[in-house]
């Protein structure tokens, strides 16, 4: 059994485009032409040195003492958060508005919940000398202003979106309806392993550095290229993708996801997509998605706005339903008691959807062999103000 996607877009029963008809020419354009001018030698070319030089790859693959002596394993931090902007979303950005410029687009927009996608995305327009719109919800806007004021300086335009739960979802929303309006000029550089064929393969292989670096990391370190264990967050998911992408068919490799449990998974205040969800079609993607009777969407629900989905990318959930992967339901509280145990364990504060992965440290018991490899995905500098109102209320 393979898990890459297939030639009609798929992975497994997952995936796909189902688009307005406004939108097949780009879509169409797209697939048809992504795998080529990427392949090129000229883009490669431009693709990695802004990789090295610009974004400061590779990123380090640091071996965690203290968090290994705790846990009683051989546990290494993939350190995206070390990256330009913060984060592993520079990565994908990066390949995108390269794939525009050769394409001829001329405006850019973008989602973000979290507001690391959209920094990342205001980031390469600024280096590209691009027009750039950014949707986000009004929550996430309140919630995440650092990143908000990052991206108006760096000459971004942020829109807010105010229908239903005024988060990603919406965001991603109110970015599609503005791409039907502006297909020939705009390209749309979406954040996640989401979207219709091809985005969920062409962001998973921007983001397969990752993977990339780890297995040539670990053969440097241990004498290995597998390790035992990867864990990383999801919400859309492509942190998980970029971490995994090279050991897809290596079975000895173990997949663990955490998603956002939220207040709790029977709470309703929840976003834990994999047990939530059922098969269904959003953003032009069927994939598992939190639904009622009607196939009307379920809100989600997270302390983290990354992780704020009612979705998952179509890659992961086929790795779900086949179990390949397994998932932990994090909260709250179990994300933020994580994030808190890594900054005075090994001196890291993480992004709060990165502290879910961490908080599954705490679920799993690991043999002393085990070599675990997180994927840091993005450092907490946006997350203080959520970080510190924690701390003074205990």
């Amino acid at each position: 059994m393979t898990y890459n996607i297939n030639q009609k877009g798929f992975y497994g029963q997952f995936g796909g485009a189902y688009i307005p008809e406004m939108l097949y020419s780009n879509i169409a354009r797209l697939k048809d032409s992504y795998l080529e001018i990427t392949s090129k030698a000229s883009f490669k070319q431009k693709f990695h040195a802004l990789l090295k030089d610009y974004v400061g790859r590779p990123s380090p693959l640091y071996f965690a003492e203290r968090l290994s002596e705790k846990y009683e394993c051989q546990i290494y931090l993939k350190r995206e958060d070390l990256n330009h902007t913060g984060a592993h979303k520079i990565n994908n950005t990066i390949g995108q508005i390269l794939l525009a410029r050769e394409l001829g687009k001329t405006r850019i927009i973008a989602e973000t919940g979290a507001g690391q996608h959209g920094v990342a995305t205001a980031t390469v327009c600024a280096l590209m000398d691009m027009e750039c719109i950014v949707y986000m919800g009004s929550v996430d806007i309140v919630r995440q202003a650092a990143n908000v004021s990052r991206m108006r300086m760096l000459g971004a335009e942020v829109r807010p979106a105010e229908s239903g739960s005024k988060t990603l979802k919406d965001a991603t929303n109110e970015a599609i309806r503005d791409w039907i309006d502006n297909p020939v000029e705009t390209h749309y550089i979406i954040g996640s392993v989401v979207g219709p064929h091809p985005y969920p393969d062409m962001v998973a292989r921007f983001q397969s550095v990752i993977s990339e670096e780890i297995r040539i990391q670990l053969k440097e370190k241990i004498g290995r290229e597998n390790p035992d264990y990867i864990i990383a967050c999801v919400g859309g998911g492509s942190n998980a993708a970029g971490a995994i992408y090279h050991y897809l068919d290596q079975s000895d490799v173990k997949f663990v996801f955490a998603e956002a449990a939220g207040l709790g998974v029977e709470t309703g205040h929840s976003a834990a997509t994999s047990i939530l969800g059922k098969p269904g079609i959003i953003h032009g993607a069927n994939t598992l998605l939190m639904q009622d009777k009607y196939g009307q969407i379920i809100e989600p629900y997270s302390i983290s706005a990354g992780l704020d989905y009612p979705g998952i990318g179509p890659m992961l959930a086929n790795l779900i339903h086949s179990a390949r992967a397994t998932v932990e339901a994090i909260t709250d509280q179990q994300a933020m008691d994580a994030a808190f145990s890594l900054a005075r364990t090994e001196g890291i504060i993480p992004a709060l959807e990165t502290a879910h992965a961490f908080a599954v440290l705490e679920r799993k018991k690991f043999l002393p062999e085990d070599v675990v490899v997180i994927n840091l995905s993005g450092r907490g500098d946006k997350d203080l103000p959520t970080y510190i109102k924690a701390d003074l209320a205990s």
